[in-house]
C-alpha cells in the first residue's frame, strides 16, 4: 500500500477512538489482559480484496506483539470461504479493533470488487474507468487506492491537482470562452485544463478553446458519439453522470477515453468479510 504511513495511521486512530472511545465496557470486563489467541479473517462472497495491510495496521497499533499470517494480498480474487488470515496477538486488542478493521477491509474491499467488473464490462474497448472526488471525508487517498487495486484509474485528488470547469463556473462566467481564458491567464504552465459539456456545441467551444480534456456531462450515447468523431482525438474526451453497470459498455463504445463513475466510492456495497476468534 503505498500511502504515506502517517495519513494511514491517522485514519486508523481516529475510527478507534470513535469506537472504543475510553475503554471497551464488554471486551475490558470479560477478557483478562494477558489473554491470547488468534482469529480468522474470511471472505464470506467472491470478490478483490484491497486494504489487508489498513486492516493488520489496525492491531499493530493496539498491541506490539500482534503478528499476522497473510494468505492473500490487495488484488487478489477472493472465493467465498477463503482464508484471508490469521490473526494472532492479545485477544483484547483482536476484539477491540475487529469492528474497525473490518470496516476499512469490507469497504476497500467492496471498492476494488465494483471496479473490477466495471473494467471487465468495457475490457473490449479502449475506455478506462476512473473514480471522482465524490468521496468519504477523510478517507479519499484509500477509496482512491481502492479503485487502483480493481483496476479503475484516479481522477484528481483534489481542487489544487487540475482546473475542471463545471456547468457553474460556465453560468457564473457567461461562456466556455471567457471561463477558460480567465483561466489560463491565472493559472500556472503545468495546470491542465478540463472542461465540462453538455452539449455536442459546448464540446466543440470545449476543443476551439483548447481544454485538455472534455467531460461529457449526461449526454446520450448518440451524443456521445458524434462529438467523439468530431473531435477526432484532439483532446482526450471523458464520459460522467449516472453510469451504472447496465449502461456503462454502451458508453464505452461511444469511444470515449474514460468513463468517471462517483458510485465507485460514495455508495458502493461493502464486501462480506469476518473475523471468527479461534479458541484454543
Amino acid at each position: 500500500m503505498n500511502l504515506a504511513p502517517f495519513y494511514l495511521d491517522d485514519v486508523i486512530k481516529r475510527a478507534l477512538q470513535e469506537d472504543i472511545g475510553y475503554f471497551d465496557v464488554t471486551t475490558d470486563s470479560l477478557i483478562d489482559e494477558s489473554k491470547r489467541c488468534e482469529a480468522v479473517l474470511l471472505a464470506k462472497q467472491e470478490g478483490v480484496l484491497c486494504g489487508i495491510e489498513a486492516a493488520t495496521r489496525v492491531f499493530e497499533l493496539l498491541d506490539e506483539d500482534f503478528e499476522a499470517r497473510l494468505f492473500k494480498k490487495d488484488g487478489d480474487l477472493l472465493e467465498s470461504g477463503q482464508r484471508i488470515a490469521v490473526l494472532g496477538g492479545k485477544t483484547r486488542a483482536l476484539l477491540h479493533g475487529e469492528r474497525t478493521a473490518l470496516n476499512l477491509l469490507q469497504h476497500l474491499s467492496g471498492i476494488a470488487t465494483a471496479t473490477h467488473r466495471a473494467s471487465a464490462l468495457i475490457a473490449h474497448t479502449k475506455a478506462r474507468v476512473t473514480d471522482t472526488r465524490k468521496t468519504l471525508p477523510g478517507l479519499r487517498a484509500l477509496q482512491k487506492y481502492a479503485v487502483v487495486v480493481g483496476g479503475g484509474k484516479n481522477h484528481r485528488f483534489g481542487l489544487s491537482d487540475a482546473a475542471m470547469i463545471k456547468d457553474n463556473h460556465i453560468d457564473a462566467c457567461g461562456s466556455i470562452a471567457r471561463a477558460v481564458e480567465a483561466l489560463r491567464a491565472k493559472a500556472g504552465h503545468m495546470v491542465k485544463i478540463e472542461v465540462e459539456a453538455r452539449t455536442i456545441e459546448e464540446a466543440l467551444q470545449a476543443l476551439y478553446v483548447g481544454a485538455d480534456v472534455i467531460m461529457f456531462d449526461n449526454m446520450s450515447c448518440e451524443d456521445m458519439k458524434k462529438a467523439v468523431e468530431l473531435v477526432a482525438g484532439r483532446a482526450l474526451l471523458e464520459a460522467s453522470g449516472n453510469i451504472t453497470e447496465e449502461t456503462i459498455a454502451r458508453v464505452a463504445e461511444t469511444g470515449v477515453d474514460f468513463i468517471s463513475m462517483g458510485a465507485l466510492t460514495h455508495s458502493v456495497r461493502a464486501l462480506d468479510i469476518s473475523m471468527k476468534i479461534r479458541v484454543s
